[in-house]
């Protein structure tokens, strides 16, 4: 068993490894790195063997998504902890050591670093910027970034503290704690799996942390652009799916209503802004998500008997009212609940 392994998934990303896998590779010496292929169809595999001849392959033969992808290449991965690392990520010097020195802590199952932007490197990036949280409704928001509203890194989060879920752009994992979880929810597809994951890691009783002493930055859009219709479908529907497997039926009877009203509300606005394929999209994610409400509650009902509800560092408070109503636009003007 290797002690730390970095995986990158792939998925026709020849141009990703040209930029970033030379610094990877040399700024990575104590780990193995593998990238794990979703059956590109560019030359990025042969590229690979070519010229990183140390980079372990590993072949998924089909796209299988962010989830399925990394699940079934894991399985072929025998190591102690697991960097889910994005293609379109460029690591900096001595960035994995800060991160691997959390684990020293037997309650820390995961972390991330910093997430700064590769075109903005003085900004943070949208995929987890400073660490992750959830309100009340499972919106999630992030130190550094809340909304479309992005701070620059001024190194006020250069600190390391609990957060509630950190991205799977750059994320650190205890292998054995991935596997005893199931690994990602692969109903999922893509985006808020690492949320799922993360929430059932506090249910758990174990910890996720942040550690601002460890930068990369981040392309951000490699697969979908922000504003892609497919993103904006994945994004809602999965948001449902957090809410709804994470929260005790009690408060459900009142959130679900709420959070549909409040999607519904941005579909509406989407409408307005002229994108009408996006709000589609979200009513589209609602019905898409009602249409599996069987596997839903058989889900929920298999993870209740494992897993206690928990959420210890979840914002109890509506993100929305206080970005929109109350121009909370940053983190450090939010009451978040900080444990130590």
């Amino acid at each position: 068993m290797t002690e730390t392994a970095v995986v990158v998934l792939n998925y026709n990303g020849k141009k990703f490894f040209e930029k970033f896998l030379p610094p990877l590779v040399s700024f990575t010496p104590a780990a193995e790195i593998f990238v794990a292929d979703n059956g590109s169809t560019d030359d990025s595999i042969s590229y690979l063997s070519k010229n990183f001849p140390t980079v372990k392959i590993i072949d998924n033969q089909s796209n299988l998504g962010f989830c399925g992808g990394y699940n079934k290449a894991l399985k072929q991965v025998n190591a102690r902890y697991y960097v889910l690392l994005n293609s379109d990520v460029e690591v900096t010097p001595h960035w994995l050591e800060p991160l691997i020195s959390l684990f020293q802590n037997p309650t820390v199952a995961a972390a991330q670093p910093k997430i700064l932007s590769c075109q903005n490197k003085n900004q943070f990036e949208y995929a987890g910027a400073g660490g992750g949280f959830i309100d009340l409704l499972a919106y999630p928001f992030c130190r550094g970034r809340i909304f479309s509203t992005l701070e620059n890194d001024r190194r006020q989060y250069d600190d390391r503290r609990q957060i509630f879920w950190a991205t799977g752009a750059c994320l650190v994992v205890r292998a054995a704690i991935f596997h005893r979880l199931g690994g990602f929810n692969e109903r999922f597809f893509a985006h808020m799996e690492e949320i799922d994951l993360c929430w059932k890691i506090n249910r758990l009783g174990q910890r996720v942390f942040y550690e601002g002493q460890s930068a990369v930055y981040h392309v951000g859009g490699g697969t979908l652009s922000a504003a892609h219709p497919r993103k904006t479908f994945l994004n809602f529907r999965n948001g449902l799916s957090l809410l709804f497997q994470h929260t005790p039926a009690a408060a459900l009877r009142w959130k679900l209503p709420l959070r549909l009203i409040l999607d519904w509300a941005a579909a509406l606005q989407m409408c307005f802004a002229g994108n009408p394929k996006n709000a589609w999209m979200v009513l589209k994610s609602h019905i898409a998500f009602f249409m599996k409400i069987g596997i839903e509650r058989k889900e929920k009902r298999a993870w209740r008997k494992q897993l206690p509800y928990a959420a210890p560092m979840q914002y109890k408070q509506s993100i929305l009212w206080n970005y929109f109503i109350q121009k909370k636009k940053t983190f450090p003007e939010l009451d978040v609940p900080t444990i130590s």
